[in-house]
């Protein structure tokens, strides 16, 4: 059995798709503690934003406020990529997962993952495919990913 403070902190963070609002939350600011991340305008987030909006379920970002302090304390996205392989299956890509320095160790990542697989499963989607570092496979193995394959990239910037 769980005490009070554990269940309580667990249902406080709850996973919630992004809104138009969360950027004055520090959104962009929590995605600069993962990788390059420019300073992005009002209008363009809001841009972007309506973008992302318009594949409705097939892209889908998501985010954990916290209430205390207003502050987005964690996110993570998600595409679904429609396939011909696998009688036109379709397959999830989690993206950008990350969890505010000073928020870790809560079990925040976990949800995010859980939010965004739940999405994948319910989307039909007969995998859900992510990239890691080394220094993150333990986590994402914990979460039920296995170690599938070698990631290759180019960059074009």
């Amino acid at each position: 059995m769980q005490s009070s403070d554990t269940s309580n902190r667990e249902d406080k963070y709850q996973a919630r798709k992004l809104e138009i609002t969360d950027k004055s939350k520090g959104f962009i600011e929590l995605l600069q503690q993962l990788s390059v991340c420019d300073s992005v305008s009002d209008k363009q987030f809001e841009e972007r934003f309506q973008e992302l909006s318009s594949y409705g379920d097939d892209h889908l970002v998501c985010v954990i406020e916290d209430d205390h302090s207003g502050k987005i304390i964690a996110t993570g996205s998600m595409f679904i990529e429609k396939k011909f392989m696998r009688n036109c299956g379709k397959a999830g890509h989690i993206e950008d997962v990350v969890v505010d320095a000073s928020a870790r160790g809560m079990q925040l990542g976990k949800k995010i993952i859980k939010f965004l697989t739940d999405h994948a499963q319910a989307m039909g989607c007969y995998k859900v495919i992510l990239d890691c570092s080394v220094d993150n496979k333990g986590f994402y193995e914990k979460c039920g990913f296995k170690h599938k394959a070698i990631q290759m990239s180019t960059y074009f910037v």
